[in-house]
């Protein structure tokens, strides 16, 4: 899976911009790992659109919102014209009403579906390293369902039935089987 990514010299560029930064436990994450799987499992040979890209990071000492802004538009003078989308994770918990994040793959863990709960960075040169809290097996064989986490709650489930309508995720990809809470 790593390799569709390493293969990818446009993915690449924005892993090697984000490494550029330095974060502490940082990642690129969400759809642009899954949609690039799911892409590649439907025989697309142009990428599907995102809407952004999301980089996670996890920062205890500066959990400032303003920080993220910076980083977002540092980001956007290395690399133009990408919609870039930076968050903290030792912040996102307050966002989300959960208890707080250990680490950035522990935000990760919290996303709403097993098969957004993905994370790539680069390791040493150009080593593109995964982070799957909730494993692989539902995002190869296609399968959208919801996080444990929401699963918990009839508020978290209507969120995750709420996001599964809104992205109309088989539109782009037919094959998708879509397990409603």
């Amino acid at each position: 899976m790593t390799r569709l990514i390493e293969e990818d010299e446009w993915m690449m560029d924005l892993l090697r911009a984000v490494k550029v930064l330095k974060l502490p436990d940082w990642w690129i994450c969400a759809g642009f790992v899954r949609s690039k799987i799911w892409d590649a499992l439907h025989g697309f040979e142009e990428r599907s659109p995102l809407t952004d890209i999301d980089v996670i990071y996890f920062d205890p000492t500066n959990s400032n919102e303003e920080e993220e802004k910076k980083l977002e538009e540092h980001l956007r003078n290395l690399v133009p014209n990408i919609p870039w989308s930076v968050k903290n994770q030792a912040r996102m918990h307050v966002i989300n009403g959960f208890p707080p994040y250990k680490s950035a793959t522990d935000g990760i863990a919290n996303f709403p579906e097993t098969a957004t709960a993905l994370g790539v960075k680069l390791y040493d040169q150009d080593q593109v390293i995964l982070t799957a809290p909730h494993g692989i097996t539902d995002v190869i064989h296609l399968l959208v369902r919801p996080t444990p986490r929401f699963l918990t709650t009839e508020e978290l489930r209507a969120v995750y039935e709420e996001r599964v309508q809104k992205k109309d995720w088989k539109k782009t990809w037919p094959r998708l089987e879509i397990f409603h809470s």
